[in-house]
């Protein structure tokens, strides 16, 4: 897979998550939801969750992919400090010694990338300009997975963050859901998430 289509791959994805979402909200002639409130929750988190995973995934293959010598879609070729000789060598040089490699982790994959490639480049200084949202991210990624008193905690302090005012209770749903009062289009906070991971997907991957 090229770096074009890991970087298509990863717009499709993040387009279903907005279908699925719009779809689990449709409502009839009369406005009345088609689906029960229940089915909107779960299908907007689930939704959350595949952006996730898939921004995961963009990030594992875009490395790869230039770790093993492919240049970004602009043509430039980054300084690789690294050079496996194929793009499976590359995976096993990223995980190392460890069982797996946390992508979700946006703190280990900067110093991955600041350690393979000179300056991080593409991946920087892109990933450095959202890294409080992919701080975030990984909270909303946290709740969704189990609820703790640790986890929502997190959540309803992310929440006060964004929304400048106390949320004690708040679920994932209803923050996801709620207009995002920094963004300047009008966005839910995960449209606002999205969009962000998009952009610096295509810096990324154009170089």
């Amino acid at each position: 897979m090229s770096l074009a289509d890991t970087l298509a791959t990863f717009q499709a994805s993040a387009s279903q998550c907005d279908c699925l979402i719009a779809n689990a909200h449709r409502t009839d002639a009369a406005g009345v939801a088609l689906l029960p409130a229940l089915d909107q929750r779960q299908i907007t988190v689930a939704a959350f969750l595949n952006l996730f995973v898939s921004w995961e995934t963009f990030l594992e293959e875009s490395l790869a992919i230039l770790m093993a010598g492919s240049p970004t879609i602009s043509g430039r070729r980054p300084v690789r400090y690294v050079s496996p000789l194929t793009i499976e060598a590359a995976r096993r040089l990223v995980i190392g010694v460890q069982r797996y490699f946390d992508y979700g982790n946006h703190e280990h994959v900067r110093k991955i990338v600041s350690m393979y490639f000179e300056d991080g480049y593409p991946f920087e200084p892109h990933l450095s300009a959202i890294s409080t949202d992919l701080s975030d991210l990984r909270t909303l990624r946290n709740a969704s997975a189990h609820i703790t008193s640790t986890t929502r905690a997190a959540l309803e302090a992310l929440a006060q963050r964004i929304l400048s005012t106390p949320r004690p209770g708040i679920e994932l749903y209803s923050l996801l859901t709620t207009i995002d009062p920094r963004s300047p289009l009008g966005n839910t906070v995960f449209a606002e998430l999205r969009e962000k991971l998009l952009v610096v997907a295509g810096l990324v991957a154009n170089g």
